[in-house]
């Protein structure tokens, strides 16, 4: 989730795995979610699609799941939700993603997706 907008963050190589995932969170009222064709360890986050309503152990070891389930589909990120969710958090510099597209901080303005 995007910090701050609580907006729905996702990644993937392909648009049905992507909408699938994201059908999922909706339907789950929030949560972190790592998903392919095969294979999904959901951490739910019920309470405003941000919060857990289970204990923190639970709620750590759901986590850690995902986590490594993100890994072992292939993010070679240390942290990939929390990575996620720092890249969403459209105040600090530089490049940042929100729902309207890549964001440049200093220049205040909209970027173009393309390098």
């Amino acid at each position: 989730m995007a910090h701050d907008s609580h907006n729905i963050v996702a990644v993937g190589t392909s648009d049905e795995i992507l909408a699938a995932a994201i059908n999922r969170i909706i339907d789950s009222k929030g949560g972190i979610l790592a998903m392919d064709e095969t294979e999904d360890c959901l951490l739910p986050l019920p309470v405003g699609g941000i919060l857990s309503d289970a204990d923190g152990l639970s709620v750590a070891k759901g986590y850690e799941q995902a986590d490594t389930l993100a890994k072992a589909f292939g993010s070679p990120l240390k942290a990939p939700f929390m990575t996620l969710a720092f890249m969403s958090l459209a105040c600090i510099p530089e490049i940042k993603l929100t729902d309207k597209g890549l964001f440049e901080i200093t220049k205040l303005s909209y970027t173009d997706l393309q390098c």
